[in-house]
């Protein structure tokens, strides 16, 4: 056989665009918030032209970025007219929201039988934490950590099915989770219904988990409901 000889340098090989990759998370991130806090409207067309001059970047990355978050149903790529931030009607709503419900419900049951002492602990100290962000009226750092305890128990429930259905359907809604009607009293009713849960993760109480899982997401949707009808 013929020696192939030594191989080509590491050098000679094209460079990975790491940056690039890193910048469009970047801007997929701050646009996501945009969109959250309803600093883009529903309906209202994407000025790339301005937000590449307001995030000095170049429109490569931004379109990368627009991509990601028309697959979380954030916005629409509209042939010929470009990115406009989704309209949701209450009835669409209400029906992700009813399956959600039952998903989380759900997850709350298996998390009881599945959660280990150390994961019961981490979502104890998110709750805690959670609690804190209430009485210092922090309500980003309040939906992050909401946002967290939800996942935590969604990944102790250990059913990858279920993790990847409730995935695919809270993106649709998390604009609608985050803008809703969190008025002083439903604010400290969700921080007390998050306690509630907690206290039937330690004691193993599957039923009462779940049940406490899917109410608390159906209150946040009548918070919504009760908004759009404001």
């Amino acid at each position: 056989m013929d020696n192939p000889g030594p191989e080509a340098p590491m050098t000679a090989l094209k460079p990975d665009p790491i940056g690039r990759t890193a910048l469009a998370v970047e801007i997929t991130n701050r646009l996501r918030q945009m969109i959250l806090e309803g600093q883009l409207q529903p309906g209202e067309k994407i000025n790339e032209k301005a937000l590449t001059e307001q995030f000095g970047v170049s429109r490569t990355p931004l379109r990368e970025a627009l991509k990601v978050l028309a697959a979380e149903g954030l916005l629409d790529l509209i042939p010929h007219r470009g990115a406009v931030i989704t309209r949701q009607s209450e009835a669409e709503l209400a029906e992700v929201f009813c399956v959600l419900a039952a998903l989380e419900g759900l997850a709350g049951e298996l998390a009881t039988m599945q959660a280990s002492a150390e994961t019961v602990q981490d979502i104890a100290e998110m709750t805690t934490a959670l609690r804190r962000t209430y009485d210092e009226a922090d309500r980003p750092t309040y939906f992050r950590i909401n946002q967290a305890i939800h996942k935590a128990v969604l990944a102790a429930a250990e059913n990858e099915t279920l993790l990847r259905a409730h995935e695919l359907l809270a993106f649709r809604v998390q604009r609608a989770r985050y803008q809703a009607n969190l008025t002083p009293e439903r604010w400290r009713a969700a921080v007390e219904e998050h306690e509630a849960i907690l206290d039937a993760l330690r004691t193993r109480d599957a039923e009462r988990c779940g049940k406490l899982m899917k109410d608390h997401l159906l209150r946040k949707f009548a918070s919504i409901k009760a908004k759009t009808q404001a």
